[in-house]
């Protein structure tokens, strides 16, 4: 398909306007890999033949986003596909440092234009892009309607270029690579049709964006009951397990639970306003001083932490708009 040339630095802000989404991580002290001096990410192993491709803050034109890749007997599983198809061959490069077995997944942990935008580079090699049923569906038409009313030419045909899932499932499917299996599991939470790619024996989980460590998440399309319900559940499952976060440096379960803390606290301080008698403009007002005690050092909080406030008070009040599935679906 014919796509408009747009540079890498102006299409990690396009899609950082689409998202909602633009990280800074925390050196942790983890062991780096060697990659190309642009290619805007580090890879670190975390586990046996199981590899993240962690956001690199310092980079000239970062990738904004994490991903990963999954080495099994006979292929290899790719954990969403970055922002853009530069990005995705940086990680193919990476790929190819480590094994020359074909690539026969990219799992789409959701339909965010960050970790889709580099499908097509996977695609035209063979690899199958699987995700939840409501990715292929929303992939196009809900990453369009971030733009606005009235999306620029070029956007609109970048964000339709995106290359959709071959291969669709509901709650869970198991992909085996060999006597490899990885697992792709369904939790509600972030967008309606997020994965969660589990790695038993690496003791690995790649979270997508249900889980960000140390940055305000985008919650444009987010349940937070839902969500709270499955950081319980991944933190406790997966206790003693490695988290890849959608952004933010690698993670515990106790990292897991902090995220967790952030919508439990964000929830209760815009009930209590809304008790209050207060609306709109005045529950900003009144939960930023508390949330900004608590969670003013995470990266993104000037900036997203009054949206999180404003989409609570819409969720609280039953008028906050979310994808919903096809009907029939």
């Amino acid at each position: 398909m014919d796509v408009p040339e747009v540079s890498n630095a102006d299409m990690h802000i396009r899609l950082l306007l689409l998202a909602g989404l633009a990280c800074a991580v925390c050196e942790t002290g983890v062991t780096r890999a060697q990659t190309p001096a642009d290619a805007g990410f580090t890879v670190s192993k975390v586990g046996p033949n199981v590899w993240a491709a962690i956001d690199n803050p310092k980079a000239k034109q970062r990738s904004f986003v994490n991903a990963g890749f999954v080495v099994g007997d006979d292929g290899v599983v790719v954990i969403d596909a970055l922002t853009s198809d530069e990005q995705a061959r940086y990680l193919l490069q990476e790929i190819r440092k480590v094994t020359q077995l074909p690539l026969r997944f990219v799992v789409n942990t959701h339909y965010h234009g960050d970790h889709v935008g580099g499908n097509r580079v996977f695609a035209d090699i063979g690899a199958r892009i699987l995700a939840h049923r409501n990715v292929r569906t929303w992939m196009h038409p809900e990453n369009l309607r971030m733009l606005g009313d009235n999306p620029k030419p070029e956007l609109k045909k970048l964000i339709e270029s995106f290359a959709v899932p071959t291969l669709s499932y509901t709650d869970a499917v198991d992909l085996y690579l060999g006597s490899r299996l990885v697992q792709v599991r369904s939790f509600p939470g972030h967008t309606g049709g997020d994965s969660v790619v589990i790695v038993p024996d690496a003791k690995a989980v790649f979270g997508g964006d249900l889980l960000w460590k140390n940055i305000i998440p985008n919650t444009i399309d987010g349940s937070t009951k839902a969500w709270m319900q499955t950081l319980d559940a991944l933190a406790t499952t997966y206790a003693g397990h490695t988290f890849v976060p959608g952004h933010g440096e690698l993670s515990t379960a106790q990292d897991v639970i902090a995220f967790r803390d952030y919508f439990a606290t964000l929830q209760t301080l815009v009930a209590d306003a809304r008790a209050g008698g207060k609306s709109g403009d005045a529950v900003t007002q009144a939960v930023m001083p508390a949330l900004t005690g608590k969670f003013g050092t995470w990266e993104l909080f000037g900036y997203l932490a009054p949206l999180n406030i404003a989409q609570a008070e819409a969720e609280q009040s039953g008028t906050k708009r979310v994808p919903r599935p096809e009907s029939g679906k």
